[in-house]
């Protein structure tokens, strides 16, 4: 028999019943985004945002009160959160648990109430929300719930029944509301895995035998944090001589050349550091030959503070001094050693090559990610720690991190956050370049925001299914040319849909073509390319540089 009220143990038992169900459901959930690119990842982004909030809900044990039952579930999906979905989610999970906090039961009212906070709240952290969406799902959740409220409804298993009854014939509904939707025939996949969040709570009202256990978050080995003076005595030195020199340049040594050189150095050792300034390589490796990358480096120049150790020899007087600073290797990390300055740059980026045009830019730290790798609001704010900087300027450089961007600076108290919403890589470059440090920081952010406005971005990637889009028919392995605001060319030649895509975005204003060729791309097939553009475009300036992005064959701008 259930009961008309909700206390904090059976709130945290649905709170963790509804997680579940979502994590069970997150490929199917991921299989219902309509773009048909290799980046279906809501379900994805939705299950970690909601998993960072149930293990700190798991590790309070079933006494907890409600207030720290809703400051676990506030603060973990806030600092978890993914993707658009996910800060929704996280947002939606912040004014719910605000409405109940301190409460001790629950009754239909009071959750009424937790509904319309939510779905409030949620809406505000949206600057253009859009119908179709989880948004529209929550808010018709809301809304019934309002009404059965309203009647004096206060059986609490039947007001929850309702409510997520009409919650899934709203999201039948979304398809009517995002044409997008409805070509693909699908429902949206935001609003689904809110659905099965709701459900899976449901189920744990009622009494269903559900597994809570929440499993541990996979951490990342760091250096330092235990038993590094151990690890080290045990450890075996695999490449023996430290190898370091300088290149004085007499040739060219672009972007490619130095992923080149890189990638040779991987191959014959490790500890790899290699950065090009003007005319000379700062060059770092171990290896069991150095011969083979000095022959290697002669072929770019001559070469200047030669350093050649052998670490074995070396290594009981390492393990000494390792012992001396263990106690302080194993504190948390702390704060960059650089001295500070007033304005920093963060960066999400992917590829080798964009990495280190964003570096070369003056970037100060680069965090991995887009497409399935977003970035979350807490990795967000530990990289903001490793930039020693009172403003810090944050490009996302991808539309679905842009939401968990903004979360960080309201999170963020002690420096001041500054998110360029930048949506491509393109748009973040410009955004660099444009920035003067004779500027105020307000000048520099109006100046950067208009300049970005004027970048068209467009990408070329292949299609995962068969699908309908902007009234185009796309076929499973099709390449497409995505421009700002939908598909721009379809077809099987790659080259031709990549033509097709700038074509439709050049026009009698444009000046600058910017190239940047994926991993999957030879240089000597981008090459053909900016020749083509070269024929095609005269009054334009024509750009080429290796990204190294993966998914993505071509990233091209135009300004």
């Amino acid at each position: 028999m259930t009961s008309n009220t909700i206390d904090a143990k059976m709130l945290s038992k649905m709170f963790l019943a509804g997680a579940k169900n979502l994590e069970s459901k997150k490929e199917w959930i991921n299989e219902l985004n309509v773009f048909p690119v290799p980046d279906g990842d809501t379900g994805t982004n939705m299950t970690m945002t909601i998993m960072s909030a149930a293990r700190e809900v798991s590790a309070l044990g079933e006494n907890a009160d409600m207030t720290a039952l809703c400051k676990a579930v506030s603060s973990g999906s806030l600092r978890g959160a993914r993707g658009n979905s996910g800060v929704i989610l996280s947002q939606l999970l912040r004014g719910f648990t605000k409405s109940i906090s301190g409460k001790e039961q629950l009754t239909v009212p009071e959750l009424s109430d937790a509904f319309d906070k939510a779905v409030e709240t949620a809406y505000k952290a949206v600057m253009k929300p859009k119908e179709g969406t989880i948004l529209t799902v929550a808010r018709g959740g809301a809304e019934k719930a309002r009404e059965l409220a309203k009647g004096g409804m206060e059986d609490m298993g039947a007001f929850l029944a309702q409510v997520i009854e009409h919650a899934r014939y709203v999201l039948s509904q979304t398809p009517e509301l995002l044409p997008v939707l409805k070509q693909a025939g699908v429902v949206d996949s935001g609003g689904q895995g809110l659905v099965e969040v709701m459900s899976g709570a449901y189920d744990a009202f009622m009494g269903k035998e559900i597994d809570y256990t929440i499993s541990a978050a996979a951490q990342e080995s760091r250096p330092g944090k235990s038993s590094g003076y151990q690890a080290q005595a045990q450890a075996e030195i695999k490449f023996g001589y430290c190898t370091e020199f300088i290149i004085l340049l007499s040739k060219t040594f672009n972007i490619k050349h130095e992923m080149d050189f890189k990638a040779y150095l991987e191959s014959i050792g490790d500890s790899i550091v290699c950065v090009a300034d003007e005319d000379v390589v700062k060059v770092h490796v171990h290896t069991n030959d150095p011969g083979l990358a000095i022959q290697k480096a002669l072929k770019y120049g001559q070469l200047s503070n030669l350093k050649i150790d052998n670490m074995r020899l070396e290594h009981q007087e390492k393990l000494f001094k390792m012992s001396e600073k263990e106690a302080a290797a194993s504190a948390p990390a702390s704060a960059p050693t650089q001295p500070p300055k007033p304005v920093g740059f963060l960066a999400v980026s992917v590829g080798d090559g964009v990495n280190e045009i964003f570096k070369s830019l003056g970037v100060d730290h680069i965090i991995e990610g887009g497409q399935t790798m977003n970035p979350s609001t807490a990795d967000i704010l530990d990289a903001v720690d490793q930039v020693n900087a009172e403003t810090i300027f944050i490009l996302p450089n991808n539309k679905n991190i842009i939401l968990a961007a903004n979360q960080a600076a309201e999170l963020m108290t002690d420096k001041n956050l500054l998110v360029i919403p930048t949506k491509t890589i393109p748009q973040g470059i410009t955004a660099v370049i444009n920035f003067v440090p004779e500027m105020s920081v307000e000048d520099n952010e109006v100046n950067m925001m208009q300049e970005i406005g004027n970048v068209k971005t467009g990408q070329v990637t292949y299609a995962v299914r068969d699908t309908t889009i902007d009234d185009k028919e796309i076929k499973q392995g099709d390449y497409m040319g995505i421009g700002d605001a939908g598909i721009l060319s379809v077809g099987q030649d790659m080259l031709q849909v990549t033509r097709d895509m700038v074509k439709a975005m050049v026009d009698d204003s444009s000046e600058l073509i910017s190239v940047y060729y994926g991993s999957d791309v030879q240089e000597e097939a981008a090459g053909q390319l900016r020749k083509e553009l070269e024929e095609a475009y005269p009054g334009c300036d024509i750009e080429l540089q290796y990204g190294g992005q993966p998914i993505y064959y071509y990233v091209i701008s135009v300004e």
